[in-house]
């Protein structure tokens, strides 16, 4: 519904514009607005007109006027003065007001829509029924962003978001629980990856600007029809847990680039449990702190290469090597061989993804 002080400033515009003092009441005779002291109108009587099959009423110096949605009256205005201009004016603030309900409830009716629509709970027929009652195309190329504050969520976020991307060109923002937002954006070139990292790193940096947040933003597929948007916002949730547990430091991660990642994540707790026990059969070693794991991790990210390694840690390449060698007597893998680097950075994921279930339960 309307509030108040939405109602109040378009009074007070018709008013500066006519020199006419109008009042808002609601069908149960409460006072919602107005541009003079309004306590001489009696709620009895704007109650008992809005039960009236009247659609206007004069009651001395004062005219009533329903404003109407179908068969529900929303509101009576009440003008007041000597001029003939009072009743025009009324009905055109009845006039207003209609509008300004209608917009409000399709924007809502919409919100209510995605919501349902994301989370499985309506029919394929009422799908497009209700897509088309609320003006939403069908065939258009779109994809689930979910965006989650790194911190207590706050309506800033949201806020922003609707000012960046805007209903009038397909793209919607909703939510389904307190701790994310999901924008449903529209995709010009679905097969253009960079578009997507684009927007993805757009919102990142203008939460971090505007609303002072650190975000994280999952992207699901590109999906062709209202009926599949659910398929990309399970993907995009799939998408966020993933990156959480296996890519932290990345602030956008998209469900096609989780890699072996979605693999893990997809594994039965106790295969992975068993695998783990293979890897690492007394547990994991106390010589994998957190200033090995960097060095194996750069070691890993520049493809096994022990020069290009000790040059960006800023180590002597006989003091990698060592550290290389004393992980091999306390684990058995040589992580300058391609098969036992590959087991080592499996069971790493694997420890990470048992790790976060067991502090998620």
């Amino acid at each position: 519904m309307i509030s108040n002080q939405n109602i109040q400033i378009s009074i007070d515009e018709l008013k500066a514009i006519t020199k006419v003092d109008l009042c808002v009441f609601d069908a149960y005779g409460k006072l919602h607005a107005s541009t003079w002291d309004a306590e001489e109108i009696d709620s009895d009587v704007v109650t008992a007109f809005a039960t009236s099959p009247a659609d206007s009423q004069v009651m001395g110096p004062h005219h009533l006027i329903k404003v109407m949605d179908r068969e529900e009256v929303l509101f009576v205005v009440v003008t007041t003065g000597t001029g003939e201009e009072k009743y025009t004016v009324g009905r055109i603030a009845a006039s207003q007001l209609k509008n300004l309900a209608a917009a409000y409830k399709d924007r809502f009716d919409r919100n209510g829509f995605f919501q349902n629509l994301l989370m499985d709970n309506l029919l394929l027929v009422d799908i497009y029924n209700k897509a088309k009652r609320l003006h939403v195309e069908d065939a258009v190329s779109r994809a689930i962003f979910l965006i989650e504050p790194q911190g207590e969520n706050d309506p800033m976020v949201t806020e922003l978001l609707k000012g960046m991307f805007s209903d009038v060109s397909g793209d919607y923002v909703t939510a389904v629980d307190e701790n994310s937002v999901i924008l449903i954006k529209t995709i010009e070139n679905p097969r253009n990856a960079e578009e997507i990292n684009s927007i993805a790193q757009t919102i990142v940096a203008m939460m971090n600007v505007e609303a002072m947040r650190n975000v994280k933003v999952a992207v699901g597929t590109v999906v062709d029809e209202l009926k599949s948007l659910s398929k990309s916002y399970k993907e995009a949730k799939m998408a966020l847990d993933v990156g959480k547990i296996f890519y932290a430091q990345k602030d956008v991660i998209t469900y096609g680039a989780l890699g072996i990642g979605r693999l893990i994540y997809q594994l039965p707790v106790n295969l992975c449990k068993i695998f783990i026990q293979e890897v690492f059969p007394d547990g994991v070693p106390e010589e994998l702190d957190d200033e090995t794991l960097s060095t194996i991790n750069t070691f890993f990210d520049n493809n096994l290469n022990v020069s290009e390694t000790s040059r960006q840690l800023f180590l002597h390449r006989n003091t990698l090597v060592y550290r290389i060698e004393k992980l091999q007597k306390a684990l058995g893998l040589d992580l300058r061989n391609f098969d036992d680097a590959l087991t080592f950075k499996i069971a790493l994921m694997v420890v990470n993804y048992i790790t976060f279930l067991e502090e998620n339960r």
